[in-house]
C-alpha cells in the first residue's frame, strides 16, 4: 500500500485495537472496489484494470476478513464479556454471520464474472443487491465498534490482555510477535 504524506501510520500487533479500526479502513476501501466495479460495469466484461481491482478486493474478503472476524469473536468480545455484560457483542456476531452469507454470494458471482466474462442482468443485480446490504450493514457495524466497543475495551481491559489479543492476532496471521 503506497504511503502518502501526512497519513496515519497503520498500527501493529502491539496496538490489537488500532490494528482491528485499521483492518476497517481496508473493509471500507475493499468494498468501494467491488460496489465500484459492479455498479459500473453491471455485468459486462471487465477491462483489465477492472478485473484486477475486482480481483484483488474478492481475494481481500475471502482471506484476510476472515481472520478480522476471529480477531474480534475468538480474542476480543471473549475478554470484553468476562468484563461486563455488553448486549452490542451478540448484534456484532449476527453482524459477522450476516457479512458472511452476503460476502459467500458475491465471492460466488465474482467468481463467475471473473470465469465467464460476464454475469447475466439478474446475476448483476443479485451481485449489487449483496453488495448493498454489505454496504449498509457495514456502515452500522463498524461505526459500533470503533466508536463505542474498541474506546471501551481500552478502558476495560488491562494491557496484559490487550497484549495478549496481539499476540493471537499474529498468530492467526502466521506473524512472529512478541
Amino acid at each position: 500500500m503506497p504511503v502518502q504524506i501526512g497519513q496515519k501510520r497503520e498500527s501493529d500487533f502491539s496496538d490489537p485495537l488500532g490494528l482491528l479500526s485499521d483492518c476497517h479502513r481496508r473493509i471500507e476501501r475493499f468494498l468501494a472496489v467491488l460496489v465500484k466495479v459492479s455498479e459500473r460495469a453491471r455485468g459486462r466484461a471487465l477491462d483489465p484494470e477492472e478485473r484486477a481491482a475486482f480481483m484483488n478486493a474478492l481475494e481481500y474478503f475471502r482471506n484476510s476478513a476472515p481472520k478480522h472476524t476471529a480477531d474480534e469473536e475468538d480474542s476480543l468480545f471473549p475478554r470484553l464479556r468476562a468484563q461486563a455484560s455488553l448486549d452490542c457483542l451478540a448484534e456484532l456476531e449476527t453482524d459477522h454471520q450476516t457479512a458472511d452469507r452476503n460476502h459467500q454470494r458475491v465471492d460466488a458471482l465474482g467468481r463467475r464474472w471473473l470465469a465467464d466474462g460476464a454475469l447475466t442482468l439478474k446475476q448483476a443485480q443479485e451481485l449489487n443487491e449483496a453488495l448493498a446490504r454489505l454496504s449498509r450493514m457495514y456502515t452500522h457495524h463498524i461505526a459500533v465498534e470503533d466508536q463505542e466497543l474498541f474506546p471501551l475495551a481500552a478502558r476495560l481491559l488491562p494491557a496484559d490482555q490487550l497484549a495478549e489479543v496481539g499476540r493471537e492476532m499474529a498468530e492467526r496471521r502466521k506473524v512472529a510477535h512478541k
